[in-house]
């Protein structure tokens, strides 16, 4: 068994903490609580979610004004979690930051509290050595791609809705497979998409869900972009049991 506690490390950049209510957990079961991340000056929030022997985590960057609460985010997350793949959504914003519009469509900003957050968990004693995805929704796909080109331990990204144009100068450095899920009628977004499409040399693949607009509200529509994130991830996410 183990215990994730919450003593901050004075002077680590990874320096993190867990709600007081944490509890010793069994390997077995199953583990969720809502963490803290300090990075310089903020401490950005989220939930960690570990199946029963969960191997792979997919980490969610989420788009402009949105959050850990993104109802569509958190339905996959659930979707993820349900096949045994561990999930973490957190805020790339503060509520304070996120009051500045301009906030929202920093993809540096956002890219660098991305690439924080991945470290943060690679040095998270329960998830040591796990395998690493992303899923980006809207301009959380850019930070998730551009994070992905700067980290090459991420085994796979996948963008929905996603603006994969806002990182077109590391698109050709990304080289975790790649799966691009775009509504057959958000139009401007998918020539958009079709464009960073042809910059991508990784594995990748461009899913249209037909009769989907930007936010996939249509019926079944999120259920397939679930079926599409279960297969890519579960595809190309190395499993290795957690220790």
């Amino acid at each position: 068994m183990w215990y994730a506690t919450g003593t901050k490390r004075t002077g680590d950049p990874y320096s993190w903490r867990v709600d007081d209510d944490i509890k010793k957990t069994e390997m077995n079961n199953y583990f969720e609580d809502n963490i803290g991340i300090s990075l310089d000056k903020v401490v950005l929030e989220g939930r960690l979610v570990l199946p029963k022997r969960a191997a792979p985590i997919v980490i969610f960057s989420h788009g402009s004004g949105s959050s850990r609460f993104s109802p569509r985010n958190q339905a996959v997350a659930e979707r993820l979690q349900l096949t045994g793949i561990g999930t973490l959504l957190f805020d790339l914003l503060t509520p304070l930051e996120d009051q500045e519009y301009e906030n929202r469509f920093d993809i540096e900003l956002l890219t660098v509290r991305l690439v924080h957050v991945t470290k943060w968990l690679e040095r998270f004693a329960p998830a040591t050595d796990c395998s690493l995805g992303y899923f980006g929704a809207s301009t959380g796909a850019a930070s998730a791609l551009k994070a992905a080109a700067r980290l090459p331990q991420i085994s796979a990204v996948i963008s929905r809705g996603g603006r994969p144009d806002l990182a077109m100068e590391a698109l050709d450095k990304v080289k975790a497979p790649t799966l691009l899920i775009v509504g057959g009628l958000d139009i401007e977004v998918l020539r958009l998409n079709e464009q960073a499409y042809d910059w991508l040399e990784c594995p990748k693949k461009l899913a249209i869900v037909e009769g989907a607009t930007h936010l996939f509200e249509e019926e079944g529509a999120m259920d397939e972009v679930m079926d599409l994130a279960v297969g890519w991830f579960t595809k190309y996410l190395q499993k290795k049991a957690i220790v």
